[in-house]
């Protein structure tokens, strides 16, 4: 990054940055990729659909409500004025939102970037000790958070300290509601550099610690210029919906970005099981969907009582799409399920097929301005056919925000983000498993080392041990654990359903395990580590 452009006063996250040498390749081949040295993403997005006359198209719609291009602007201007006026944030401050997917907080996100602030992007679903991880990390100063979502906020900004907060959704009082209506209409976007930082999102590790990712404006822009523009392809008159939140960037791209940078609107729910889901389509009209391969499974099998006739597009991520779903959809529906592998290291999807492409069992073939290849453990190409680690190149990559790990993410250029796959002969990629110990569940990732400490924190574990477990039924896999119970403690359900609630109170609760097995010991090594494969050879057993 070039500090000779940046607009950035507070420069946290330049020194954070990994070393230039660490970075990966990044490429920009495609002439869509060529970006102006100065630039706001989402300055750029709002201001293209006024100045072309879409002021007054829907933009964002919640149930009972609607914005359009022009509200949008007008709030997230008003909210940036307040951030900038009444709190003191710089160019470079970051700033973390938290509320489920609503119009309050797009419009959130929104006014960060326009003020030169970083978003840094959570979900509801995260507690205190999660929070605090993450705004000790990322050194937030401000946070914006939904009145409903505050307590766990409160008591991890109390235990970090040094971050203000305001709440929006209250109708009176000194939040953030009141205040944009004291503040004058209009706001002077800063004009940030294309490669500062205007996003920081957080995985969900496999050591307990989150890393933290950095996305500059460009590669917000690159995300809409690629896979949306080449895989999604979308009009002015569609309607997207789904149920990731914009805390995942999964959701952040197809439920925000891509539809607002094609002219569309977007339906965000704060609910959004199956059911939800298909009440929107039939009641709004959806043509698109963002959701997961247990969503598309459930929803299947509830067709026959919602008209779904509107949707075109159907997306997946966030794990892998089994066959039998892709092809129970599309017999139902007609419409083929757009799998894809993306991460929050690189932001988006980088690997799907469009429509007209797409395949059952297969992710798809590389998103244009995208590489990709198999590799060897040594980072040599492996033959098409032979099962190896993912490797990518493209617009976008990794770079942890201060953080070790950075090296073995990034090798030689090459982002790894550590699934195992094979390339057919006619260049589609298929998965075959994760490379680590990371459980995906229902769409999301969980560390199991973050359940186990979870676990070990309750005064009746003495050991414990988390993998993952093939559910069948849902086709997912769960959270299951391992339990070593201390002495005089009885292994019963009662006990297990004890262990699951304080894990719940704990850590968010997709995290908690579905299942709890009571064993003696544990199987270790001579050296004292637990064989966690062992165990994934017992739940793999009938």
């Amino acid at each position: 990054m070039s500090r000779a452009y940046s607009a950035h006063v507070d420069d946290f996250a330049a020194r954070s940055l990994p070393p230039r040498s660490a970075w990966p390749e990044l490429r920009a081949e495609l002439p869509e990729l060529q970006y102006p040295e100065r630039l706001n993403a989402a300055a750029a997005l709002l201001q293209r659909r006024l100045e072309g006359g879409d002021g007054a198209r829907a933009a964002i719609l919640a149930p009972e409500l609607r914005w359009s291009y022009a509200d949008l602007a007008d709030r997230s201007a008003r909210i940036a004025r307040v951030l900038v006026e009444q709190l003191g944030l710089v160019p470079g401050n970051r700033v973390l939102l938290r509320a489920p997917n609503t119009p309050m907080l797009a419009a959130c996100w929104f006014a960060v970037l326009r003020a030169g602030g970083i978003a840094v992007t959570t979900m509801p679903l995260y507690r205190r000790g999660e929070l605090a991880h993450m705004l000790r990390k990322a050194a937030i100063r401000f946070a914006l958070c939904d009145v409903r979502l505050r307590e766990e906020l409160d008591a991890a900004a109390d235990a970090v300290g040094g971050v203000t907060t305001l709440s929006f959704g209250e109708a009176a009082g000194d939040g953030l509601d009141a205040r944009m209506a004291s503040v004058a209409p209009g706001f002077s976007d800063v004009l940030t550099a294309a490669d500062d930082v205007a996003l920081i999102a957080f995985t969900s590790g496999t050591t307990g610690n989150a890393k933290a990712t950095m996305h500059a404006h460009r590669d917000l822009a690159a995300i809409c210029d690629t896979y949306a523009r080449h895989v999604l392809r979308p009009s002015r008159d569609d309607l997207f919906c789904g149920s990731p939140p914009l805390g995942f960037t999964f959701g952040l791209g197809g439920l925000l970005l891509f539809p607002l940078n094609a002219g569309a609107a977007t339906l965000l729910l704060e609910r959004a099981g199956p059911a939800e889901l298909l009440q929107a389509v039939e009641r709004d009209r959806v043509t698109t969907l963002f959701t997961a391969p247990i969503a598309y499974r459930a929803m299947t099998a509830m067709l026959d009582r919602y008209d779904v006739t509107s949707l075109h597009t159907c997306v997946s991520a966030g794990e892998s799409l089994p066959a039998t779903v892709w092809e129970g959809w599309r017999a139902r529906t007609g419409i083929p399920i757009l799998d894809g592998i993306g991460s929050t290291e690189m932001l988006h999807i980088f690997i799907g097929a469009p429509r007209e492409r797409a395949r059952a069992g297969a992710t798809g073939t590389v998103v244009p301005g995208f590489v990709a290849e198999v590799h060897d453990d040594a980072g040599r190409p492996v033959p098409d056919g032979t099962v190896g680690r993912l490797a990518v190149k493209g617009p976008t990559g990794c770079r942890y925000l201060d953080d070790p790990r950075q090296s073995e993410y990034v090798r030689n250029g090459w982002n790894y983000p550590g699934d195992a796959y094979r390339r057919d002969a006619d260049g589609y990629f298929v998965h075959v498993a994760r490379t680590d110990d990371m459980i995906v569940t229902a769409g999301y990732n969980v560390s199991g080392p973050e359940v186990e400490a979870a676990l070990l924190a309750h005064d009746d574990v003495a050991e414990c041990a988390v993998v993952a477990k093939w559910d069948a039924a849902h086709s997912t896999d769960i959270v299951k654990a391992f339990v070593v119970l201390r002495a005089g403690v009885v292994a019963d359900g009662a006990t297990a359903e004890r262990l699951q609630a304080f894990c719940r109170e704990r850590i968010a609760a997709y995290k908690a395990p579905r299942e709890v097995a009571f064993v003696a010991a544990l199987p270790r090594t001579e050296s004292g580590k637990v064989q966690r494969f062992r165990l994934r050879e017992r739940v793999a057993t009938p």
